[in-house]
């Protein structure tokens, strides 16, 4: 409650109305000092007036921007080695050589003829509407997309039975730039449009507006483009980073570290060019005359313009020349400046723009000289952390989420049967930094019940199906042939002794 004084008190007496409106800013003025001692970054004063505080949504943020940094990722991508490395470190772990399906149906019979299905049409280039890739590296298309551009759109193309595929359907990786934004606010038949993607009344996204073509194609002169055509929903599927809740469109990974990564690139130019021109300069060679008007020197007009002496600046450069500035005996070296201050400052940026893209700092430079054993266990155990967030509450479920879904429809026009089976996915591996450590640890939690053999083979990127198989396989050869080998747990023990009951015949053979 603020206090009132002998002036209050005097203006309360003539005009009570007045009054009031002082002791009311004098609490406001109180309440704000409040918030200012509780919050710093809530002033209003000199240290925060580069801060652009507004209250738009996702949507209003991104709107007029998303091009122009999708434009400006792609053009450093193309001309800085750290922007094209830091996607290509993105991509490589979170997709790697692919993220595989595995089938899980009520009848094995099922279950094959599906692996079949998936095995001819997602490991060849059939499911490429481009025919160019197979799945995984469709995968790894659109997760690159996705860092440089900040999303992108995988269209479903339905293909007849007769068409010769395992699968009647194709996948058509579009760039962001497909959208027709153009198609923005109510549609009158009631939707709401925002940016190019169409929701209806529950806030359900029911349509996509595409153009037939990307809007930047040049087919021998400028191209006038139409309106996009309305899409399904059902036959689009929309891959990008979440980052505010009701975040329609996504915003190119580099968008917190262009302005850094493009000042890096111009300051190591700038050095570059320096370093040039101080060993353009070998030596000058300096006298006490002077050049008149008309490039002569002195007053017997012994030398002029014409004798070797240029009287003109110089306007070009090359390595070790010599500039003969006048004539005369003296002669100075040039010191080339020193590039000292360029350590720091190149390390100090790049940990900044490593951060920027969560991503550590030795993958973004290929610099491993300071890292030990420790800390690059840390940094990659930290690194597997975002991975698996980019993996598991990104690309799996917008990506091979709709793909599962298409899959399904798909199988059962392909075998005639609408029998339901299910698809989950198993990642890559990851390298082992410490492979006699990890396996012994991996061994110990499967037998303490901390974990189980199937989920360990999927960690490292191996279909428990699969290995399954492969183990019944390997261990019916080695034993109608009668080979015993160390290695086999069923006849030799981790020390080295035989786990046989009877020597002469393998542990699985008839009669053993």
């Amino acid at each position: 409650m603020a206090q009132t004084n002998l002036i209050d008190r005097v203006i309360g007496y003539v005009a009570p109305q007045r009054a009031e409106k002082r002791i009311a800013a004098r609490q406001r003025i109180q309440r704000m000092a409040t918030t200012r001692n509780l919050y710093d970054a809530a002033t209003l004063g000199r240290r925060a007036n580069g801060w652009r505080r507004i209250s738009t949504d996702a949507n209003a943020e991104n709107r007029y921007a998303l091009r122009l940094l999708r434009d400006a990722a792609r053009d450093m991508v193309r001309n800085n080695a750290f922007a094209f490395r830091a996607k290509s470190t993105i991509k490589h772990n979170v997709v790697g050589a692919g993220i595989l399906p595995q089938v899980k149906a009520g009848r094995p019979e099922r279950k094959q003829q599906i692996n079949e299905l998936l095995k001819l049409h997602f490991d060849s280039t059939d499911i490429d509407a481009d025919g160019r890739t197979n799945l995984y590296g469709l995968q790894a298309m659109v997760m690159a997309t996705v860092v440089e551009a900040g999303e992108c759109l995988i269209r479903k193309r339905v293909r007849r039975p007769t068409d010769g595929y395992a699968l009647p359907f194709q996948l058509q990786v579009l760039e962001p730039d497909f959208l027709d934004t153009n198609f923005d606010g109510p549609l009158p038949n009631g939707n709401t449009c925002i940016q190019g993607i169409e929701f209806d009344l529950r806030g359900k996204r029911v349509a996509y507006y595409l153009y037939d073509q990307h809007p930047g194609a040049v087919f021998g002169g400028a191209v006038s483009l139409p309106r996009g055509r309305r899409v399904s929903a059902d036959f689009v599927a929309h891959v990008y980073r979440v980052d505010r809740p009701g975040q329609v469109r996504g915003v190119s990974w580099f968008a917190p570290v262009m302005v850094r990564m493009r000042d890096f690139a111009d300051y190591t130019d700038a050095q570059l060019m320096r370093q040039k021109i101080a060993a353009c300069f070998a030596a000058f060679i300096t006298s006490e005359d002077d050049f008149d008007a008309n490039g002569e020197i002195g007053g017997d007009g012994s030398i002029n313009g014409n004798d070797g002496v240029s009287p003109y600046p110089v306007e070009s450069f090359e390595p070790g020349m010599i500039e003969r500035l006048r004539t005369g005996e003296s002669v100075t070296f040039a010191t080339p400046p020193t590039t000292q201050d360029f350590g720091p400052y190149y390390s100090t940026t790049l940990h900044e723009i490593a951060a920027g893209l969560n991503i550590p700092f030795e993958s973004l430079t290929v610099d491993l000289s300071e890292v030990s054993f420790i800390s690059g266990r840390l940094g990659r155990i930290e690194f597997h952390t975002s991975v698996d967030d980019w993996r598991w509450n990104m690309l799996i479920p917008q990506m091979m989420g709709p793909l599962a879904a298409w899959t399904l429809e798909a199988a059962s026009v392909a075998t005639g049967s609408s029998e339901p089976f299910t698809l989950g996915w198993t990642p890559p591996r990851w390298e082992m930094l410490d492979p006699a450590a990890e396996v012994a640890a991996s061994s110990a939690a499967i037998r303490n019940g901390l974990t189980w053999r199937s989920e360990e083979l999927r960690k490292n990127g191996i279909d428990p199906d699969d290995w399954l198989a492969g183990m019944a396989a390997d261990n019916a050869a080695i034993d109608a042939f009668g080979i015993v080998l160390d290695s086999d747990p069923r006849t030799t023990t981790l020390r080295g002794a035989s786990q046989k009951s009877d020597s002469s015949k393998p542990a699985n053979a008839p009669g053993a």
